[in-house]
């Protein structure tokens, strides 16, 4: 019997199709180009001009849909739900009004020297080119004067909070690896994901890129795509400094 029930339990777990429609509440219109993402397998999809999708999933997974101007839920995978039979997930707009976004592009040569001139800066001077992998950001140099500033440095502050969701940093470099994922992501402005993986709220996650020393305008106005890139390399920048850090008080003791 206890054999028996290690085989049910073993099937019950194993990764299935999770097929549904994603609609309008109201209108039970489809909504295309909505996006599935499995937070468990961080596997993606979005849904067809019909609305359709297919994810793979298993049982306790737990899948995060979401769709531009309508509010976002969270589904709790079922056996009953990967039993084949199409799933109808509904969501409502949201109350407050969406302000459309204006994405405006630079023709760009090739020349990193030229095209740097070429992009339009804000008044935060931060600029971004396409194909290249380096945010870049002038004029914001951070300034520690004296000892007691020097205590303050949130190097240690912020790599201490990255060490403790290392899980949840690997989740986030496999979402900006996958190409789906990407594209998806590069279309986002919710911050959704990244709060779900950081297990941070708005204000702490505004909290976090400020201290990274990245502009308001920029926390404000990136992608998340480009927002889980300037964590990321926030992390590998503090990560390397604190190894840096650790190795110099090594020489000293050693010299010592």
């Amino acid at each position: 019997m206890l054999f028996i029930g290690f085989i049910v339990s073993a099937q019950d777990n194993k990764e299935k199709k999770l097929k549904g429609q994603i609609v309008d509440t109201e209108t039970k219109k489809p909504l295309s180009a909505a996006h599935i993402l499995n937070l468990n397998t961080v596997n993606g999809t979005i849904t067809n001009e019909n609305g359709l999708f297919e994810l793979v999933a298993k049982a306790n997974d737990t899948v995060l849909v979401s769709f531009l101007g309508y509010s976002s839920i969270k589904v709790k995978v079922t056996n009953d739900l990967l039993k084949g039979n199409e799933v109808e997930i509904s969501l409502s707009e949201k109350p407050e009004e969406i302000k459309e976004i204006v994405i405006k592009s630079t023709k760009l040569i090739g020349v990193l020297e030229v095209d740097v001139k070429q992009v339009p800066k804000d008044r935060f001077t931060r600029i971004h080119i396409n194909g290249l992998p380096q945010t870049y950001e002038v004029g914001r140099p951070q300034k520690i004067s004296s000892p007691i500033a020097k205590l303050l440095n949130p190097v240690d502050l912020v790599y201490n909070l990255f060490g403790k969701k290392p899980k949840q940093l690997k989740k986030l470099q496999k979402l900006k690896k996958e190409d789906d994922l990407r594209k998806m992501l590069a279309g986002k402005f919710d911050r959704e994901v990244m709060m779900e993986y950081l297990q941070m709220d708005r204000a702490e996650l505004h909290k976090l890129l400020a201290d990274c020393d990245y502009s308001e305008y920029f926390i404000k106005k990136a992608s998340d795509l480009q927002l889980i890139e300037a964590v990321l390399n926030c992390y590998e920048n503090y990560k390397a400094i604190k190894k840096g850090k650790i190795e110099r008080n090594r020489i000293n003791i050693d010299n010592k």
